[in-house]
């Protein structure tokens, strides 16, 4: 089976190839995990500027597109794009965003069957007019969980008859390793040690964390949460809390941004994986904490349900409330699910499984 999958975002930086396929890396390995599961696979990467380049298996085409936005906005010739796809004669077109309603357009008039993947996209806005003819062209949609597409339904832009596909966003290569080594390599400590991965928004919600784990200590006198994050709206709110409260501020530790390159030790080292979102498009996050062993207690969202298995493995908490987020808390810290979390991760969400679940899906539209 031939496939194309095509990003029409374009780097800001304009990075060269290898180190924009670094810099994004969900892009190479869900190709290659797609590739491992016994298609031909090529990437058509809109670019500043024409390149190609083969890597395990791989081909990857960088189409030059002019622009005139600022940061990872798509080109302004989007037939470009679709004349390299129609050129490759695929069996099927993978399209990632749901933001780029032109370039779909265009994509879809290439001569194959086009599943299109939701990554945290929202209905509505400007662009909901020049979606709605694109999405009644495409082959198929994927989300993280089918419940995401509702939305998408009650809004008119997503057609009744266009079939769902519940695929995650992405996986990851971090493994299980030592906890002991990673600890010692992390310098964090706790009984238990919780995790918390994500930026500090009110999306996020790290204030119900919070109270979550003050409201856990009496119960789990050991307990610690380490943070990490990049983006922090929220971090002067949070400052003053543990300015107010000694007892919370000797329990919470602010990482600040962590580079990749060092977050699996942290994931190895941790206990429990905590996050309160209220809206997420996937969690690679949490996906990266499974894939390290980490019982998650996260909240009751779509994407969130999805990963978890509905919370076949950890607990899932209803957003914003910090009562029910340290009943959990407590509950796992006494039983931590290592083993489950692992097998659940290699049979739903390692990149061998992603990439059966994509080749799977890319059959269906073809037969359709």
């Amino acid at each position: 089976m031939r496939v194309v999958q095509i990003n029409a975002a374009i780097d800001a930086h304009g990075r060269a190839p290898e180190e924009l396929l670094q810099a994004w890396p969900t892009v190479p390995l869900v190709a290659e995990a797609v590739a491992l599961a016994g298609a031909e696979v090529t990437v058509l990467q809109a670019s500043r500027q024409a390149a190609a380049l083969e890597r395990h298996g791989v081909r990857y085409r960088f189409v030059a597109e002019p622009r005139l936005a600022t940061g990872n906005g798509p080109g302004l010739l989007p037939w470009r794009l679709a004349a390299e796809a129609r050129a490759l004669r695929p069996d099927a077109i993978h399209f990632n965003g749901l933001d780029y309603p032109l370039h779909l357009a265009w994509i879809c008039r290439a001569g194959a069957p086009v599943l299109v993947q939701d990554h945290a996209s929202k209905p509505g806005g400007k662009r909901a007019a020049l979606r709605r003819p694109a999405l009644r062209r495409v082959a198929g949609v994927a989300f993280t969980a089918e419940a995401q597409a509702e939305p998408w339904r009650r809004s008119g832009e997503l057609p009744a008859d266009v079939p769902v596909f519940a695929i995650p966003e992405s996986s990851t290569l971090f493994t299980p390793g030592d906890r002991d080594e990673a600890r010692h390599e992390a310098r964090i400590h706790g009984d238990p040690a919780l995790l918390w991965v994500g930026r500090l928004d009110a999306n996020k919600d790290p204030l119900t964390i919070l109270r979550a784990v003050r409201a856990a200590s009496a119960r789990l006198p050991g307990l610690q949460l380490w943070m990490a994050y990049g983006e922090s709206e929220l971090l002067p709110e949070i400052e003053r809390a543990l300015r107010s409260d000694a007892e919370l501020a000797a329990r919470v530790h602010l990482l600040g941004t962590v580079p990749h390159a060092s977050m699996e030790a942290l994931y190895r080292a941790a206990d429990l994986f905590v996050l309160g979102s209220h809206r997420e498009g996937s969690g690679y996050a949490l996906i990266e904490a499974l894939a390290c062993g980490v019982t998650p207690v996260v909240s009751d969202i779509p994407s969130f349900r999805a990963l978890t298995g509905d919370g076949a493995v950890g607990a899932l908490a209803p957003c914003g409330d910090a009562e029910a987020f340290a009943d959990r808390i407590v509950a796992l810290a006494a039983r931590p699910q290592r083993a489950a979390v692992l097998d659940h991760f290699a049979r739903q969400l390692s990149p061998e499984a992603v990439g059966r679940q994509l080749v799977a899906a890319y059959r269906a539209i073809a037969r359709s």
